[in-house]
């Protein structure tokens, strides 16, 4: 049996999406930029896009700019926000410390020339506390960026309390929902967020685009210099193909999103039941706030990489932690964040789930991933000198 289990890395593409890309890839291939006809039929789809995109988000359609995908988007708004901040005499900026590294390099970018950057901790369930963001809040703050779904865990944050706050303070918030739109609700006016960065890969759409939210009145900079193209904020002839692929894929997403939800809670849900009877393991985030297809575990005494390779051999396909990160050898900063000791953290396996999956794939990998986990730990010094006692169990 073949099972995809690692949709918080990339989705397969939908079939309507993939449709609406080869068709306006075939009939709708001139420059939106261009005032002769093909480019006029372009742009008035790209602007049909445009609102259509808008109104799943709740915003309106001047507020939607279209990217190369989630990090392009948390790049730009996060710059914008600190470089408005600079102008204003506000160089702090409050963060977590989960958040993914689309947003922690660029707030190291930011730390390096002079700006203040906090990074808050979270719980041992992964969750950041209201009461921790509102004690980081100064007059000197310029933004707060907390992450709507953790992308390693899977852990629903506190947005529209943090928007709140925000609001109150009238500091620029701003929220990474790469793992959340298309997924479960969102809908940036009860968030109260002034920027917010998707990709439409990760609900079915095609990689290499995305969309920013940027709230009326919020600033936005340019990364991209070059042509006029995204109301001068984002220079590059736009790729409509991708762009109205995304547009279907979210439109279907959303439209599905309560049958899905209540399927993937079920599979959810049933893999944690399964996988917890492994002795010495540990499920990573709180049970129930998080994302409906996220399951994430740390076992003791096995190293995740060769979890992988043997549990591709099965025909799982899976992840250690994000996509992002799979090349270091380094452990997750979201696991160690959560209190994961370093040995523990390297042994993390993360299986995440998507529309297409079954509940006959989940009682598949309940009888292989534990044999799997059973013949590495077999074979390991460490489990050894854990059983006989030179070591103690952490989990």
């Amino acid at each position: 049996m073949n099972v995809y289990a690692d949709n918080a890395a990339t989705t397969k593409m939908r079939a309507d999406a993939l449709a609406a890309y080869v068709e306006t890839a075939e009939t709708l291939y001139g420059n939106p930029s261009s005032l002769h006809t093909a480019g006029q039929d372009a742009k008035t789809l790209l602007e049909d896009c445009r609102a259509r995109i808008a109104a799943v988000l709740g915003a309106k359609p001047k507020e939607i700019y279209f990217t190369s995908g989630g990090s392009e988007a948390d790049n730009q708004a996060i710059l914008s926000a600190a470089h408005l901040g600079k102008l204003r005499g506000k160089m702090k900026i409050v963060s977590t410390a989960i958040e993914h590294h689309a947003v922690l390099h660029t707030l190291n970018k930011l730390k390096k020339e002079g700006y203040e950057i906090v990074l808050l901790p979270v719980g041992s369930d992964g969750i950041v506390r209201l009461s921790d963001v509102e004690a980081a809040l100064d007059d000197n703050t310029c933004l707060v960026s907390v992450m709507f779904a953790n992308n390693e865990i899977g852990t629903l944050q506190p947005v529209e309390e943090i928007g709140k706050l925000c609001r109150e303070r009238k500091i620029l918030f701003h929220t990474d929902a790469v793992q959340a739109v298309g997924h479960t609700a969102v809908n940036v006016g009860t968030i109260g967020c002034d920027y917010l960065a998707l990709s439409a890969h990760k609900f079915g759409g095609p990689k290499g685009v995305g969309a920013l939210y940027a709230r009326t009145g919020a600033p936005l900079y340019s990364l991209i210099e070059g042509g006029a193209q995204e109301r001068g904020k984002r220079a590059g002839t736009e790729d409509l193909p991708a762009v109205r692929a995304m547009t279907v894929a979210l439109e279907g997403s959303v439209a599905a999103l309560p049958e899905t939800e209540k399927k993937l809670t079920a599979m959810r849900d049933r893999l944690i039941e399964g996988l917890e009877k492994v002795p010495h393991c540990a499920l990573n985030g709180d049970r129930t706030k998080r994302l409906a297809g996220n399951v994430s575990f740390c076992f003791e005494g096995i190293e995740g990489e060769s979890l992988l390779l043997l549990l591709d051999d099965r025909g799982i396909r899976a992840s250690s932690g994000s996509a992002c990160t799979s090349g270091s050898l380094d452990p997750s900063h979201v696991l160690l964040a959560i209190g994961r000791v370093h040995d523990v953290a390297h042994g993390s396996l993360r299986l995440t789930l998507g529309a297409d999956n079954t509940m006959e794939e989940v009682e598949y990998m309940i009888r292989e991933i534990p044999e799997v986990i059973a013949y590495l730990r077999n074979m390991s010094p460490v489990w050894r000198d854990l059983q006989e006692g030179r070591r103690t169990f952490i989990l």
